[in-house]
């Protein structure tokens, strides 16, 4: 999916003014608005006054009121790749950081609207196409976790079929991505 489509000139218009206004904010600052700036992207535009961000290491970065916490791309990540999650994401990333089992105790919804830079969609942990690890670049889109690993059956694994699929199928981590248009 191109990325083209997504940038209408009102983000230029925004990352020209975040530019003159991170130019004024000394070193520390400018880093901090940046990783805001870019974890905002992934929220849908009805969610970025409400979120809280983070950085990787659990800094909070801004307070938010709502139930999604954002964070900028991750440092060692291709391209761009912020994400948005819920309670649930929460604790699944945790584990899945810590290499640790997990189960959904409920449904969870995380946002990547400016979708990722690539990830495989057989191998929780590559960091890279490897020609045979099923390597997919998503375009906008959102994730899925349910609370019943069965509820995934229905869905097919093939990311190019022009809708839903399950990521990392057989694994904890297992989950639905969608793809949306923007």
């Amino acid at each position: 999916m191109s990325k083209a489509s997504f940038v209408p000139c009102t983000v230029t218009v925004f990352f020209a003014a975040l530019g003159t206004l991170a130019a004024a904010l000394p070193a520390g600052a400018q880093d901090t608005e940046a990783m805001i700036a870019d974890a905002l992207m992934a929220a849908p535009a009805s969610l970025r006054d409400t979120v809280q961000v983070k950085d990787w290491e659990g800094n909070v970065l801004r307070e938010g009121s709502g139930a999604y916490t954002c964070y900028p791309t991750p440092p060692d990540a291709p391209g761009t790749s912020p994400m948005c999650l819920d309670a649930t994401w929460e604790a699944w990333g945790a584990a899945w950081m810590n290499k640790a089992d997990f189960a959904a105790e409920g449904t969870g919804l995380a946002y990547m609207m400016v979708g990722d830079g690539g990830a495989s969609n057989v191998d929780p942990y590559a960091t890279g196409d490897t020609g045979d690890n099923a390597w997919v670049v998503e375009g906008p889109h959102l994730m899925l976790l349910f609370p019943d690993p069965a509820m995934l059956d229905g869905f097919p694994t093939d990311p190019t079929n022009g809708g839903p699929y399950v990521m990392w199928k057989g694994t904890p981590y297992a989950h639905v991505m969608v793809p949306v248009n923007q």
